[in-house]
């Protein structure tokens, strides 16, 4: 029986091994990342004059001594997850990294940051702060995890917020959680291992962000911007206060009179709660993304502004001015490989050139910020072709991965979003206006030559040969044939010209003698108008060519004629 009950035993581990397996990877691992993306984090040394910005699955460790110059120390902080939120206390750093919970890393040395343990939390980690032994995540509840031996942090007690827990703020035995839809839930750690809700107070909209001051919470509201809420009553909070911000506010830091939300579109907003009953706007500043994070020391505030960190004085709160940035990577979109380097479309921040002869440790060695939404890219040779959203194709140079330069660009009539290049060409899938067909034989100077517009949007596009395939949303897939630049075929047969060669041939293309019976001479031509064969009267062997559409055109034929036989070479 022992025996039975051991194997039984024994199977049911394979068999839950097998499914939480499955459920991350099957027969593939990662080797290396660069997952260096959107800014929705900051936080701030004051000490050492040391800004850490999140960027996307990795933070960038700063020197801000000189602020209109932020130098970067160190991208090596590489987290599982998402940099949602980020706490800075006593040489170590605390990462809400999303799916992948709380990490701590030991910053003792900016320039070689460490990670000391990490706890993987059951939601995602939005937010965190820290008081003591403990750190505070908002990751959908609260968790509280002991970060006494930081080597092996580990959870002692959460508490249910019946909401969605984004943000969070520790001020003596209480914790404050922005709750989402749920608003401002005040919650008493007096004892860790048993947190317990006391008092909330349902904000308007989704809280976010939140702030706390004496006996005041400021929280960031999304759409009803800043919420003034009296806590000296931790069982009864109640809002004595607000300001509609212009756009959404999503977060928010406190110094000395002044509230400065981060509220969107609209960049960083300064307002004065002198007076907590009539919170008013003294001064902002919109920074050119969306600004999502915000800490404030001395006199500057920091920005996680999606696509940078910016730094702004705040010395005059009435008049805040920008005095330096440091831009971070967006979203990548597409990517494409040559060599020892990868091409990421990174959205807002164009095009990112990344070293990948080692793999394990991706690097930025370059980059190119192209004038829209880096959406597509493919390479060839020297040059790098980006569809960019509304600016159209970019033609880039590469020869200097160190230093891409933009050489060119067509600017197609929709959205460009998908490229794939072959030959002479560039097959760019534009959004609402289907397929352009963009010649790039001079990079400096490429011009449209071709195009079709597909019923649905086009998403996307692969060529083979002188066919492009498009997949074209909501219209499925599109084949289309693309005959190539200055050819087009002639539908008026010529008095003196043989009969034309069959349509589709395979092995050998035949051309009959002309009723003059002078001999009959002929070119072959590829979709890009280049001859590649001299053609006779008889069999010719086209077997070597590669299979494809091409041209048959007479050699009386002038240059500029567009008499031309199209025949389709196969195997």
């Amino acid at each position: 029986m022992s025996v039975r009950m051991s194997l039984s035993t024994f199977c049911l581990s394979l068999l839950l091994v097998g499914v939480a397996a499955a459920a991350d990877s099957l027969n593939c691992r990662e080797k290396g990342s660069w997952p260096f993306g959107p800014s929705l984090a900051v936080a701030h040394d004051a000490s050492r004059n040391l800004a850490f910005c999140g960027s996307g699955g990795g933070v960038y460790v700063l020197d801000v001594s000189n602020p209109a110059q932020p130098l970067k120390l160190s991208d090596a902080i590489r987290t599982r997850g998402v940099v949602q939120g980020l706490c800075y206390q006593a040489n170590r750093l605390y990462i809400a990294a999303d799916e992948a919970g709380l990490e701590i890393w030991d910053m003792t040395n900016p320039e070689a940051p460490a990670r000391l343990g990490y706890c993987d939390t059951p939601g995602q980690a939005q937010g965190v702060a820290v008081a003591g032994d403990y750190a505070y995540v908002a990751d959908g509840s609260l968790r509280v995890i002991s970060v006494a031996d930081p080597a092996h942090p580990n959870e002692v007690g959460y508490c249910d917020t019946l909401g969605d827990a984004r943000g969070v703020a520790v001020d003596g035995n209480y914790a404050y959680v922005a709750n989402g839809s749920s608003g401002l839930r005040v919650i008493s750690v007096a004892d860790p291992a048993h947190p317990s809700e006391v008092g909330y107070y349902d904000t308007p909209d989704y809280a976010y962000g939140v702030a706390v001051a004496g006996d005041y919470a400021y929280v960031a509201d999304e759409d009803s911007g800043l919420r003034v809420i009296s806590v000296a009553d931790p069982a009864h909070p109640s809002e004595v206060g607000y300001y509609d911000t212009p756009n959404w506010a999503f977060g928010v830091a406190v110094s000395g009179g002044y509230a400065y939300v981060a509220d969107g579109n609209s960049g960083l907003r300064v307002i004065s709660v002198s007076d907590p009953a009539h919170p008013t706007e003294v001064g902002y500043h919109d920074t050119p993304d969306w600004a999502y994070g915000v800490a404030v020391a001395g006199d500057y505030a920091y920005v996680g502004d999606y696509s940078s960190m910016r730094v702004i004085s705040v010395s005059d709160p009435a008049h805040p001015t920008e005095v330096g940035y440091h831009d971070t990577p967006a979203c990548a979109y597409g990517v494409a490989v040559a060599g020892d380097y990868a091409y990421v479309a990174d959205g807002v921040a164009g095009l990112r050139v990344i070293s990948i002869s080692d793999p394990a440790h991706p690097t930025e060695i370059g980059f190119c910020d192209t004038p829209g939404y880096a959406n597509g890219v493919a390479v060839a040779g020297d040059y790098v072709y980006v569809a960019d959203g509304s600016s159209g194709l970019r033609v880039i140079s590469v020869s200097d991965p160190a230093h891409p330069t933009e050489v060119g660009f067509c600017d197609t009539p929709g959205g460009a979003v998908g490229v794939a290049v072959a030959g002479y060409y560039a097959y760019v899938a534009d959004g609402g206006s289907g397929l352009r067909v963009i010649s790039v034989s001079d990079p400096a100077h490429p011009s449209e030559v071709g195009y079709r517009d597909t019923p649905g949007e086009a998403r996307g596009v692969a060529v083979a040969g002188s066919y492009a395939y498009v997949a074209d949303r909501d219209a499925g897939l599109r084949v289309i044939e693309f005959y190539g630049g200055g050819i087009e075929e002639s539908f008026k047969p010529q008095a003196a010209s043989p009969k034309p060669p069959p349509t589709i041939v395979s092995g050998a293309l035949f051309l009959e003698e002309a009723s003059s019976r002078k001999p009959q001479a002929a070119s072959l031509l590829d979709v890009t108008g280049r001859k590649v064969a001299e053609l006779h009267a008889g069999a010719n062997d086209v077997s070597r060519l590669v299979p494809g559409v091409y041209f048959v055109r007479a050699a009386s034929c002038k240059l500029s004629a567009v008499s031309c036989h199209k025949v389709v070479i196969q195997r």
